[in-house]
């Protein structure tokens, strides 16, 4: 069997698996992503989380025929690294490429911002849609285009990180250290610390001092009417920012994965329907759906980027 590999490197979690030329999984591997000292320990934790899906596909590393990578960023492609990841703040620096290289002896791998990965796959493993945008909302927020059947990867590979786009100039901070990011609103890493701002002194059976977004959605589920008038705004500004990628990409269809989407569909994907359209001033509203149902639609696009040099296009396996 030819060997493919895809890597996910994301804030929580490694994810690796091995797979052949139609992206047919045989072995997977998963690792934490430790949180540093430095980047040489989340690089050592991905080259594991590498060998333990060869180890389970029952094949040899140096077997690979290519391989892509999904990573949290931003990126540095040049240098085949992540650099000062947001959600990593500990960490200056995570080497890639090179390493992984040296592992499965093939110079024949992909470097991409972890949703651009997961537009790749989207578009692979679906119906070829050939103007789409996948959207994680998860630690933090991400996107990646495929616009006219062409993968959008800009500048260092660092498109669309619509997440670190401002929606409240005089707003709260972010994680990178910038304000009113959306990312800084809704990725699950700051909604707690924003739940935390929100809250005026009216009844919870929210924990404040020890929540995290779980807690917040749970809470809601449950009838907490605190957290209800926190995830409520979270959902206003979900619609605010997936019409800014609307007008920018002009998708077909808008693929939402990402922890905090897989959890809470209903709360997190009703609110962006419903309140899309006033934010929109385009032709047609794309399709909402959700993806990433297993937490594999960024690993999965890296194995198809491997399988497609980096295209996502069906015809190019």
């Amino acid at each position: 069997m030819a060997v493919y590999l895809g890597v996910d490197l994301g804030a929580t979690t490694i994810r690796a698996v091995v797979g052949d030329r139609a992206g047919r999984v045989a072995g997977a591997g998963r690792r934490p992503t430790p949180q540093g000292p430095t980047g040489v320990a989340v690089t050592d934790a991905v080259l594991d989380a590498v060998r333990d899906a060869c180890a389970d596909a029952g094949v040899d590393p140096e077997a690979t025929v290519a391989a892509g990578i999904g990573a949290i960023g931003p990126l540095d492609r040049g240098a085949g690294a992540t650099v000062a990841p947001a959600n990593l703040p500990d960490v200056d620096r995570v080497s890639l490429t090179g390493p992984l290289r040296t592992l499965v002896s093939t110079d024949r791998i992909s470097l991409h911002n972890d949703a651009t990965a997961g537009a790749i796959g989207e578009r692979f493993f679906g119906d070829g849609e050939e103007n789409l945008v996948y959207l994680t909302l998860s630690t933090g927020i991400g996107a990646g285009a495929v616009v006219d059947g062409h993968v959008l990867s800009g500048w260092g590979g660092n498109a669309a990180e619509v997440g670190h786009v401002t929606v409240d100039p005089d707003g709260r901070p972010c994680g990178c250290g910038g304000k009113g990011h959306w990312e800084a609103y809704c990725g699950g890493a700051n909604v707690p610390e924003y739940a935390r701002d929100m809250h005026d002194g009216e009844a919870t059976r929210l924990d404040l001092a020890t929540a995290d977004a779980a807690a917040v959605f749970d809470a809601d589920a449950a009838g907490d009417d605190f957290a209800r008038r926190v995830v409520d705004r979270i959902g206003r500004w979900n619609a605010v920012g997936v019409a800014m990628v609307v007008h920018a990409y002009a998708p077909r269809v808008v693929a939402v994965g990402g922890g905090i989407a897989r959890n809470n569909p209903e709360r997190i994907l009703g609110p962006i329907r419903e309140g899309l359209s006033a934010h929109v001033h385009v032709a047609s509203t794309p399709e909402i759906r959700l993806t990433d149902r297993d937490g594999d639609a960024v690993v999965r696009g890296a194995l198809a980027s491997a399988i497609t040099g980096g295209t996502g296009d069906p015809a190019d396996r």
